[in-house]
């Protein structure tokens, strides 16, 4: 199986599951591949075929995209090290999580969630502490009964109960028999995220544009909060209080139009503005639903709700819908 054949399997997943799924980011170097949404939902999807081949940059750049647009980001491939990757399965590569393409059609279409997670030393299943507590209890065991007939410690019972400890699948399936009720507590792919994400981000400041920024400090100037990319088809993220902006910045060129045109898509998706500054002269105002704006224009608007009216202005006269 090949990255395309990935790619493939992943675009028919999404839409069987009803989600509206952006034009593949085909520009070098990318932080995703694919935007997605249904509904709330929304995903940034990198696929790499071995999931390992994911870098700390990448992965940064992606929680980071994922919490500034209400994201999730989740990494899908098909195997790891030397290895397939397990169906029903979720592994965590820099707090993202990465699935296989059929684990991702059983949680999004078939509406199964995973149970099992991967972690150094094998496949683990998260306990339902409270049920393991009151099924022992039913039973009148105690926890060194429980524990001797686990072959564990009292303390690990114990852990199992709080909900601090997962545990191997034996042992889960173990559990489940000799107390004759369920006890796996499935993962939601995309809470597993936002449970981080939502720690992270009460930390994480937005950084100011450095002064060489050029385009993205007078943006700032303006009012903006302006979070700048690296490996995404747009330059940076640019929110106000009421307008979120994908912001490319360029010269007027072939190659500005076809990530104007990707960043059209991706923003029909993400529900956001799509905007392309350009240093220099322009020879149209708009690029699919990216409005076109020339430095020298920008240049002469005092504040976010000046930007704001020439952006309606032209979304108006080229009938673009947002």
């Amino acid at each position: 199986m090949t990255k395309e054949i990935l790619i493939h399997q992943i675009i028919d997943v999404l839409q069987q599951a009803g989600f509206i799924v952006s034009k593949r980011c085909n520009i070098r170097p990318r932080s995703f591949d694919l935007a997605a949404r249904k509904d709330e939902t929304l995903i940034f999807c990198k696929v790499l075929y071995n999931i390992d081949g994911l870098n700390e940059e990448t992965a940064r750049e992606m929680k980071s995209l994922a919490r500034c647009l209400g994201g999730t980001a989740v990494l899908v491939g098909a195997k790891t090290r030397d290895q397939m990757l397990e169906d029903s399965v979720v592994y965590m590569r820099y707090e993202i999580p990465a699935v296989s393409v059929q684990t991702l059609y059983d949680y999004f279409v078939e509406e199964v969630p995973p149970l099992v997670s991967a972690a150094p030393g094998g496949l683990y299943v998260s306990i339902d502490g409270d049920v393991l507590k009151e099924a022992r209890q039913r039973t009148d065991m105690s926890l060194g009964a429980l524990a001797t007939e686990l072959g564990v410690s009292r303390r690990t019972i114990s852990k199992y109960e709080e909900g601090g400890m997962d545990a191997s699948i034996d042992v889960v399936l173990h559990l489940e028999e000799l107390l004759d009720v369920a006890l796996a507590k499935s993962i939601d792919i995309l809470r597993c995220f936002e449970k981080k994400a939502n720690v992270d981000v009460k930390k994480e400041k937005v950084p100011e544009p450095q002064p060489d920024d050029g385009i993205l400090s007078m943006l700032y100037a303006l009012g903006y909060q302006v979070m700048s990319t690296s490996q995404a088809p747009f330059k940076a993220i640019s929110k106000d209080t009421s307008d979120t902006l994908l912001t490319g910045v360029s010269t007027y060129s072939s190659a500005m139009i076809k990530r104007a045109d990707l960043m059209s898509s991706i923003s029909c998706v993400t529900r956001t503005k799509s905007v392309f500054i350009i240093d220099g002269q322009i020879k149209s105002e708009t690029v699919e639903n990216t409005i076109l704006i020339q430095k020298s224009e920008l240049d002469k608007l005092a504040g976010t709700e000046e930007l704001a009216e020439l952006i309606d202005e032209r979304t108006k006269k080229h009938n673009i819908n947002i």
